[in-house]
């Protein structure tokens, strides 16, 4: 029985006669915890995207940023991150409330790699993890199920220029974005919004 194969993945890996190499990657790479391997990518990364769904299985997908180590793994089951001020929607992070499944897709595009990381998903905003993350509202914990590599193939190269200078530090008061400022956003900002402060 496949851990991660349903009637709708078996009907195209059957039409294009993929089930072997399928069965092949699930028995050899898949596993449901987080290697040293795995836990050293993870580390190493300064971006990954996030899959939610909420209740009625309407799917959202949403970029996190920060510097490399802003994702931690906290042991072979479990990985860690933030949740900075953002645009205030919480879609992301809503459906969590209401769904915690995940899935997490970490890329490198200077050394082409990427990894999977399916899981549930919580949110504590007691975490003792808290400490660790200047101005974050919030960490978000996610326990493993499927972890595995994807075929890098088709990831472009990219160098990177610079590193958002909006990701929160604890030796620098962090910028407020233009949008924040604008008229169709500032009177609607929360009360205690950075933006609000003239000075």
């Amino acid at each position: 029985m496949s851990v991660i194969y349903h009637d709708g993945s078996r009907e195209l890996q059957d039409r294009f006669d993929t089930r072997r190499i399928a069965d092949r990657i699930e028995e050899v790479l898949l596993h449901d915890f987080i290697s040293e391997h795995d836990a050293a990518f993870i580390e190493d990364v300064d971006m990954f995207f996030i899959a939610t769904a909420d209740e009625e299985g309407r799917p959202n997908c949403s970029y996190k940023g920060g510097e490399p180590g802003f994702v931690r793994v906290v042991d072979e089951k479990t990985i860690a991150f933030p949740n900075y001020d953002g645009n205030g929607m919480y879609l992301t992070m809503g459906n969590l409330r209401k769904n915690p499944n995940v899935g997490l897709l970490f890329i490198s595009f200077t050394h082409p790699n990427r990894m999977r990381l399916n899981g549930v998903a919580s949110i504590d905003p007691n975490d003792p993890l808290m400490a660790h993350y200047p101005e974050a509202q919030f960490i978000v914990r996610v326990e493993a199920r499927e972890v595995f590599p994807n075929c890098p193939r088709y990831i472009h190269r990219y160098q990177l220029v610079q590193r958002s200078k909006f990701v929160p530090k604890a030796d620098c008061k962090t910028p407020v974005p233009d949008w924040k400022r604008s008229q169709w956003a500032y009177d609607a900002l929360p009360t205690k919004d950075p933006a609000r402060d003239a000075g």
